[in-house]
């Protein structure tokens, strides 16, 4: 029986054809194997080494057992402080790591048993903070902080006369106890690197065929739309994959970044995200018409909002809500966000169902609306 999906590909034909093509077009640009394949490794040293960063706040989470005058005194006076929102009260130690995992809060204070009245009189008391040390600079900035608000309440009821000594918590860091700043970038570049690439090669590619007249020799041909798409697209999926697998093995061998989740989710978190990508780069190619516009709308016009909105630098929670709002159509956020849970955290698929269900409803709003586009400019 003959198949007449769009999509049934057969051994010799058009399709095969033009996916050669493409392929054979790539490898004969010297530039372009460097870009794809060489850029990618050395973006993932340079910026796993060299780039560090700092926030000031964040929402925190309060086991206190006691619920005495003293613990409820400090926990009004961290929550009245700019740095900190006591976002949630736990009923058990337990639940920490639960909360950490659903990206509630990336800070935990957890009283002692005896912590009330007035500390032991060497100045120490029962009291531990608990940080998410995916990013080591994040986590060490809010420890530092929150101690300090710590300190200054408890001399705060101390008489002027006395000496005042100091409350040492005991500090914990979850998933980074060494504090690698590494651990934190390694999955923003890999969202940075992905998008960049697959969008601006498709992009190019397609305005390419547009822009020296040979798209319309392929309109004329048996193939369809749609396959003439898939080919195009094909190439740069198989060179992102090899891209992938240098990422991942750069990052556990050279950089020590740990893989602590499932590496079947972790490979279809980063496939969605990169069938995304080049969907996007499909997108683009149907709104400008030459290859100058679409290598500056696929770089420039995608590396500022990776960079400030995806939450590779700078923390989403600490942006403006209207930034917030923004951040969320940028397809890297979620990806990111995907892999420092998989990654670092060692997170199941339910905890980043989220993610994964974003990166889909973007996938498919972009396939639709750029399919649709891509028949009214070439008809």
């Amino acid at each position: 029986m003959k198949n007449n999906s769009p999509f049934s590909v057969h051994r010799n034909s058009p399709f095969i054809a033009l996916a050669g093509k493409e392929f054979r077009h790539i490898f004969r640009d010297v530039r372009t194997i460097l870009l794809l394949l060489v850029m990618p490794a050395a973006q993932i040293i340079l910026f796993g080494f060299a780039v560090t960063t700092e926030i000031k706040e964040t929402p925190i989470a309060v086991f206190d057992p006691s619920k005495n005058v003293s613990t409820a005194r400090l926990i009004k006076r961290i929550d009245a402080s700019e740095y900190f929102r006591v976002e949630q009260m736990l009923h058990h130690p337990d639940e920490i790591t639960g909360v950490f995992g659903e990206g509630k809060i990336r800070l935990a204070l957890v009283f002692g048993d005896g912590f009330g009245g007035s500390p032991a009189l060497d100045g120490r008391a029962s009291l531990q903070i608990v940080a998410d040390a995916t990013d080591p600079n994040q986590a060490g900035t809010l420890t530092q902080y929150l101690s300090a608000v710590i300190g200054d309440e408890y001399r705060s009821q101390l008489p002027a006369a006395d000496a005042p000594p100091s409350i040492v918590p005991v500090v914990k860091m979850l998933y980074n106890p060494e504090m690698k700043s590494v651990y934190n970038f390694v999955p923003g570049v890999m969202g940075l690197i992905f998008l960049l690439i697959c969008a601006m090669m498709t992009s190019i590619s397609i305005v390419r065929e547009r822009e020296t007249g040979t798209m319309e020799v392929l309109l004329a041909s048996p193939v369809k739309p749609s396959l003439i798409i898939a080919a195009k697209a094909v190439p740069y999926l198989a060179l992102s994959a090899v891209n992938y697998c240098t990422v991942l093995l750069l990052s556990v061998l050279v950089l020590g970044v740990p893989v602590a989740g499932s590496l079947a989710l972790l490979t279809v978190a980063s496939s969605l995200y990169i069938v995304v990508s080049l969907l996007l780069g499909l997108f683009i190619s149907t709104v400008v018409r030459t290859q100058k516009a679409a290598m500056i709308a696929s770089g420039m016009g995608l590396m500022i909002p990776v960079m400030l909105l995806s939450g590779l630098i700078f923390p989403v929670a600490n942006m403006p809500v209207a930034l917030q709002w923004l951040s969320s159509v940028v397809p890297a956020r979620w990806y990111i966000r995907a892999m420092r849970g998989i990654m670092i955290e060692g997170l199941p698929l339910t905890a980043v169902r989220l993610e994964i269900a974003v990166l889909c409803a973007m996938g498919v709003v972009l396939l639709v609306v750029s399919l649709k586009k891509f028949k009214v400019r070439l008809e």
